[in-house]
């Protein structure tokens, strides 16, 4: 079912220090890199669309209503991307064109899967370069599309089951991250097109253990080399929180068990240390997107 695989670095150390004049060149990286991923989505969503009609969606045990906010979702996607070739176009640069992409488009109910993965990555995009962006105005237009993402993804978890507010907290993401998951979709881009200064990173496969809860073991495995001398840990970053357990390794395997902290949509990192911040010098590999089933919800009846 979790068939994305990326890897990420920390955005605050960055942009820390970041010079000032370097800065709005980075919002228009950050516009580029985000006009990118709607591109994506919305070729994503269209081809869905013209591939399958409502009665198509309503046998794979999906509502005509939910059909109906599919193509709201669509509509939004479209309008996400006018939006940000308008604000690049603005800055004086040339907007990023389509690319040639290989989308996982096999069934309804897998497209949906999909959906739900999608949306909760591009929260965690937009959220992950809130810390990076300059312009008070980019940053709220962010925050904006931030929020429609993600009730798109509500909608779409809604939809094959799993409980929309599994976590308290959105999982910010670095572009690298992004960077890393999109790339796996993405077969070809025009030449002219801007290079962006991200890189992708050494992929991370989920073998056993899905679908995972709390405390329960899940397997992995890495195309990457993996240091034979180092201990390897394995990071769980959920909502705000960064959780490293040792790993058991086996071969190319490496075990863990989820931690208490980790709920919903998640992201795993095999790292060479068990800091919760994440860098380049630090990650091996990852992170496979996992989907952790929530603990039954507690909260303190005093507080009303």
């Amino acid at each position: 079912m979790y068939r994305f695989v990326v890897c990420s670095f920390s955005f605050l150390a960055l942009a820390a220090s970041l010079p000032v004049y370097k800065r709005a060149t980075l919002d228009v990286d950050i516009l580029q890199f985000a006009l990118t991923l709607e591109r994506l989505e919305n070729k994503f969503y269209k081809e869905a669309l013209s591939m399958w009609s409502v009665d198509d969606f309503v046998d794979a045990n999906f509502t005509e209503d939910f059909y109906t906010q599919l193509k709201y979702i669509a509509h939004d996607e479209e309008a996400h991307l006018v939006f940000l070739e308008q604000a690049i176009k603005a800055t004086g640069a040339e907007p990023v064109q389509a690319c040639t992409y290989n989308l996982p488009l096999d069934s309804p109910s897998g497209f949906v899967e999909s959906l739900a993965i999608f949306e909760g990555v591009g929260v965690s995009a937009y959220l992950g370069a809130a810390s990076l962006i300059s312009s008070k105005k980019y940053l709220t237009a962010a925050g904006s599309i931030l929020s429609t993402e993600a009730i798109h993804q509500a909608a779409a978890r809604n939809a094959i089951g799993e409980i929309p507010m599994a976590n308290s907290f959105a999982t910010p993401l670095s572009a690298n991250a992004i960077y890393s998951i999109a790339s796996r979709y993405i077969e070809s881009c025009p030449a002219n097109n801007t290079k962006l200064p991200f890189k992708a990173y050494p992929e991370l496969i989920v073998t056993q253990g899905l679908p995972t809860a709390i405390n329960s073991s899940i397997t992995f495995s890495s195309n990457g080399s993996l240091p034979n001398s180092t201990q390897i840990y394995v990071t769980f970053v959920s909502g705000l929180d960064i959780t490293s357990v040792t790993g058991t390794r086996n071969g190319s395997s490496i075990k863990a068990s989820v931690p208490e902290k980790a709920s919903g949509q998640s992201y795993v990192f095999l790292t060479t240390g068990n800091s919760s911040n994440l860098t380049d010098s630090n990650i091996l590999c990852g992170p496979a997107i996992i989907e952790v089933t929530p603990s039954s919800p507690t909260f303190n009846i005093s507080l009303f």
